[in-house]
Parts: C-alpha cells; structure tokens; sequence
C-alpha cells in the first residue's frame, strides 16, 4: 500500500473514531462505507476491516468513557451475551450472500434510521419547552432493562454487526434511547462497551474465514485510537439532541450516497 494511501485511510480513521465514539456507534459506519465507495474494496474485506475498526474504536472509547462513569455496566454485558451467537451468525451470512444486495441493504438500513431519527428529533425540537420544566433525565430506568428484553435485542445487534461490519450501535443507541429511555450520553457510552465486548466475536470469525486486510487496519486503527480519545473528550461537551442529529444526519448521507454504488 502506498504513503499517501495509508494517511488517507488514517484520516478517515480519525475522523470514524472521532464522530463513532461521540454517537456511540463504533467507527465502522463511516470507514466500511470509506472503503467501499473511495477504495473499492471487496464487500466482505471491507466488512472484515470494519468490524476490527469497530474493536479498536470502542476499546479504545471504552477507558474514556470509563473514568467518567458513564457506563451501564449491566446493561452492556447483557446485550453482549446475546450479541455473541448473532456476531457468529452474521458472519457465516456475510460468507454465503456477499453481493450487489449488500449495497442495497445497507443503504436501505441506514436511510430508514436516519429519517426515523431525523423525525424523532424534530418532535423533540416540538416539546422542547415542557421538556425543560421538567429537566432531563440523567439516571437509567433498570425495570426497563429486563434480560428478557436486553438478550434477544444483543442477538439482532450482533447479527448486523458482523454482517454489516459497521458494529450495531448506530441502531443499538437509538433503541436504548427511545425505547428504554437511556439518556443519550449514557446510552453512547454502553453501547460502545457493548461493542468492545462482543465485536471480538466477529473479529476471530473473520480472521477465520481471512477477511481482513491488515494492512487497512493498521493505518485505520491508528486514526480511529486518535478520534476515539477526541470524541470522548467532545461528547461530554455536546447536548444529547445534537448528537441524535449528528447521527441521523450521517446515517442519512452515507446511505444515499451508497445507493449509487
């Protein structure tokens, strides 16, 4: 791989890290897109890198987010534990249907979140005022967080995850805060715990069916470390509603432009 390829992919790693820590979805959702659309790399490597990136990138976020005790500890193991057998799953998929339909699910994916979000953000902006008589909530509901609800919601988390190679956070977080009513900087930070513990399934199951490029990931994973440690430094500083837009915004972007691939 070429110099000026290599800082390339660092700069997109850093930026990944950077905006995947702050909305805690993982960097995968920006590089694998990265990868496709300026590199044209093979769908199923450029999965196999991403869900490494994603390891990395939540490691990485992980200690940050640590020493400001904004973890969900219980919460982030549960999902894992379902998280486990799905990463097995969606990596064994991506082996059997790697196609043009990968583009097409992925950008349906991620233009579907993005409105969603987009929409939900909107009705925010709409009861902004009786929100704020009531002020906004800074502790986790647990008798939401049932293991009933968490194991079966990690099982689907873990499929897209590996299939995808973006790690599932970026639907994991709207989900914790939408439906569980996780406040938003809670929910980024376990997600991306979550991510650190069970993308590590995805990633011995690609190094088994030799889907990485190590090369990408050594340049990749460099810039994401870097972006991680800035996003966890940014996220404290940024409200909860800009960064539910942060995301749908992106979401929204990369899954149109993936439409003409």
């Amino acid at each position: 791989m070429e110099i000026s390829m290599g800082l390339l992919i660092l700069a997109v790693g850093i930026i990944a890290g950077g905006y995947g820590t702050i909305v805690g979805a993982g960097g995968g959702f920006i590089f694998v897109p990265a990868l496709l659309i300026v590199f044209h790399m093979d769908p199923v490597i450029a999965a196999g890198c991403g869900i490494v990136i994603v390891l990395i990138n939540s490691l990485s976020g992980v200690t940050g987010y640590a020493k400001r005790n904004m973890i969900h500890y219980r919460t982030g193991i549960i999902l894992s534990l379902g998280a486990f057998p799905g990463s097995l799953i969606g990596v064994r998929l991506l082996q059997l249907y790697s196609s043009s339909y990968f583009y097409v699910i992925f950008a349906t994916v991620l233009v579907a979140l993005g409105i969603f979000l987009f929409a939900k953000n909107s009705q925010f902006l709409f009861w902004k005022k009786k929100s704020e008589s009531e002020g906004p909530s800074t502790t986790v509901d647990a008798s939401r967080l049932t293991v009933g609800r968490l194991l079966p919601l990690g099982f689907f988390m873990g499929i897209l995850s590996s299939y995808l190679g973006i790690g599932g956070g970026w639907l994991l977080v709207p989900i914790l805060i939408y439906l569980y009513k996780v406040p938003t900087h809670n929910a980024t930070a376990t997600s991306i715990f979550s991510l650190a513990l069970y993308s590590t399934v995805g990633v011995v199951s690609q190094i088994y069916y030799s889907s990485i490029d190590w090369t990408t990931v050594l340049w990749g994973g460099i810039g994401v470390i870097i972006g991680s440690q800035v996003g966890v430094a940014l996220s404290q500083r940024i409200p909860g509603k800009m960064i539910i837009q942060m995301l749908s915004i992106l979401l929204m972007v990369i899954g149109i432009r993936m439409y003409f691939n």
